[in-house]
């Protein structure tokens, strides 16, 4: 009994810390409208700061606090609110839960540019020196004691603010209607400000209560926010009372699970996957109310035609050409990954490009398919290729069957969960033995993978393996594309605009989910192999949610819903952060930093990066006078290349300034007079009927 209530202390000891960031997640969501993904590593900085603040420069502890969570916090809740956050506010839920998403990348990163990961950084307790409080059998330090009285007294504060104040009136108000609170003569720009302001400290306030007990890591500490988003969704993302409850689940479980979980081979990483899995059972139970501030900016996904997605596809097979024929062994390890995690990249296309349906989870999927590669893959044959496809298609169609009563928020919180759940305990776990069959994952180590054999041609040079690679992302491409001009496809956008509207019409939204699940998944696992067989052996840390967020980041910034966002994906993840690296080392930190940055910057540019370079780029792909002298061109520099007769600079330098130059040139000779645009009644009349107009205007007619 003595042991049960120790494990009862430190269980709502640690409940009280999560029902501090749970609270601050809720108020921040209750009052903006908006999901804070960063939320946690809100919580994070300000628990290095205080270290820094008092281990490192030796301020005292009073001093650090107050700075904290009264100069520092508040000024991070203000600088994101308004650099951040209120650029994209009036853009759909969807790019504002990136842009959250884009934060918590870069402040992880942020992070351990400033504190190395490798050094230690203990931080003691509160009141360390105290002796315990003595509550018959249970012993209470005082570290314990503090977190559950501030959990008190936050909850009371924020019920008095909320719903006993004009202010917490206003604040509540401005997410449903910000142009009517304004009429009432209120200000919902403060009322943001406020609530970014109490959201931070409250982050703030739970990282430093919580750092002392557990190690001092940007991701780790970064992470411990799942547990507060099972809080929050124990209270719906409404309920104050409600979160603190859901924070006692999770802390007590947490707890009972370190002290009577048996020790086995199997468990050990349940208890860490443990609220991720709490969090998805929460998800699936509970019943959820329409999403806060879900007004949707429907973008228009562009159709691809056969001629260009075919040119487009040669280029990427010539563009593999190119870097496997001029790349050394050291370069091909480097930027070999450009098209496998392009193939990757290219899965979030009909998954949240066309369908709208956010996942973070699909590195994860590419991991299923490095594994299942490694272990059926041993001798290289086509059908394992195709069997880690359908197998990673049954993984990403089970996701998608308790997903088709989630979405937006929720669904993003699901496949996050689903991540957690597979890189905290499934991919840690030694082979299982399962109806006589051995299923292995990484193994607590790696996997090493072999390349495929084509009609007894083995391939495992890394510049062939590239090749490989690049074809692979070419006919992904040609097959994405041919889904967007099929019938398929318009079902995926009509779901994508209103999965009500797509019900009412006769559409079966558990097929589609299902569906186009499991197709994304199948891309997905389909890169994972080809990452492996590049790298010759893969861990399962490469396929964790933290190393999936710049991809999903990048792939976001490219623009979902291109067909060329994979190859850009695969090209501005890997090719520059690689050769900045290369030519200033110490710049390895800013590039981490980077994808975060640009997916903070999407509220410039919301329709992505690839159908601005596609408009950019047209005239020189149909002037018949620079692109023949382009490509002549490219091939002697790189015939030249070949022979080193000029280095790497003089080639790619020479080629970008040339493909420049002659873009310009094109455009001034294609030039025409601004044509003015003519009324929608009179397309087919004044000017030829197009393919796209009648879907431009069944979707004008059902946004009506």
């Amino acid at each position: 009994m003595d042991q049960f209530l120790t494990f009862g202390i430190v269980g709502l000891s640690t409940a009280a810390i999560y029902a501090v960031i749970g609270s601050g997640l809720v108020l921040t969501y209750t009052t903006t409208g908006v999901f804070n993904f960063a939320h946690g590593a809100a919580g994070m900085l300000a628990a290095f700061t205080y270290w820094q603040l008092t281990v490192g420069w030796g301020m005292p502890v009073w001093l650090a606090l107050l700075l904290t969570l009264f100069v520092l916090a508040p000024g991070f809740g203000l600088a994101v609110e308004r650099f951040v956050l209120r650029p994209v506010q009036a853009l759909g839920e969807a790019e504002r839960l990136v842009t959250t998403v884009a934060l918590l990348s870069g402040l992880i990163a942020a992070a351990r540019w400033i504190w190395d990961p490798n050094v230690a950084r203990p931080l003691p307790t509160f009141f360390a020196g105290r002796k315990p409080i003595h509550l018959g059998p249970a012993t209470i330090t005082w570290h314990q004691a503090l977190t559950m009285i501030v959990a008190v007294l936050v909850a009371v504060g924020l019920r008095i603010l909320l719903y006993r104040t004009r202010r917490g009136a206003q604040m509540r108000a401005a997410v449903d209607d910000r142009a009517l609170v304004g009429l009432t003569g209120a200000d919902p720009v403060r009322a943001g400000k406020l609530a970014w302001i109490l959201g931070t400290q409250l982050a703030a306030l739970g990282g430093i209560l919580i750092a002392p007990t557990i190690t001092l890591d940007a991701a780790q500490l970064s992470l411990l926010i799942v547990s507060a988003y099972t809080a929050a969704v124990f209270g719906r993302l409404r309920s104050l009372p409600l979160t603190f409850v859901g924070a006692i689940v999770v802390g007590c479980m947490e707890s009972y699970l370190t002290g009577y979980l048996p020790q086995n081979q199997y468990l050990p990483g349940l208890r860490l996957a443990a609220p991720a899995l709490l969090l998805l059972l929460a998800l699936l139970v509970f019943p959820h109310r329409r999403l806060r501030g879900r007004e949707r900016r429907l973008a228009r996904v562009p159709v691809p035609s056969a001629r260009g997605t075919l040119v487009f596809a040669a280029a990427i097979v010539a563009f593999g050409l190119v870097l496997g024929t001029l790349l050394d062994a050291d370069q091909l390890v480097t930027y070999g990954p450009v098209f496998s995690l392009g193939v990757v990249a290219l899965s979030y296309v009909p998954l949240t490009g066309y369908a709208g349906q956010v996942s973070l989870c699909q590195l994860s999927m590419a991991g299923i398919g490095a594994v299942v590669w490694g272990h059926l893959g041993t001798h290289g044959g086509l059908w394992a290729l195709l069997a880690t496809m359908a197998v990673t298609g049954v993984a990403g169609a089970l996701v998608a069957l308790p997903a088709l009563r989630l979405s937006g928020v929720y669904l993003a919180l699901g496949t996050a969960a689903f991540a957690v759940v597979l890189d905290r305990w499934i991919f840690t776990l030694p082979t299982v033995h399962v109806l006589g069959l051995n299923l292995s994952f990484f193994d607590q180590g790696s996997v090493n993978a072999v390349g495929p054999d084509l009609f007894g041609w083995h391939l495992d040079d890394g510049r062939e393996l590239m090749v490989f690679a690049a074809v692979c992302l070419a006919l992904a491409s040609i097959g994405v594309a041919a889904l967007r001009r099929s019938r398929f496809g318009r079902r995926l956008i009509a779901l994508r605009d209103s999965e009500a509207g797509y019900a009412t019409l006769g559409g079966n939204l558990l097929v589609a989910k299902v569906a186009v699940f499991a197709l994304a998944s199948g891309i997905a696992g389909l890169g994972g192999a080809l990452y492996g067989m590049q790298l010759n052996s893969v861990t399962a840390d490469q396929f964790s949610l933290v190393n999936g967020l710049p991809i999903f980041l990048v792939a976001v910034v490219g623009g979902l819903g291109a067909v060329g966002g994979g190859l850009f994906t695969g090209t501005a993840y890997v090719a520059p952060t690689n050769a900045l690296v290369a030519i200033a080392p110490g710049t390895q930190n800013l590039v981490a930093l980077l994808p975060g940055l640009a997916g903070i910057g999407l509220g410039h540019n919301p329709d992505g990066v690839v159908p601005r370079f596609r408009d950019d780029w047209a005239p020189l792909a149909r002037d018949r006078i620079a692109l023949p002298l382009l490509l002549a061109t490219l091939a002697l520099a790189w015939l030249l290349r070949y022979e080193d007769t000029i280095n790497d600079w003089t080639f790619y330098g020479g080629c970008l300034l040339l493909a420049f130059a002659l873009r310009g040139w094109a455009s001034a000779r294609q030039a025409a007079p601004a044509v003015p645009e003519i009324p929608v009644e009179w397309w087919g009349v004044r000017r030829p009927w197009r393919h796209e107009d009648g879907e431009v205007l069944a979707r004008g007619v059902a946004a009506r």
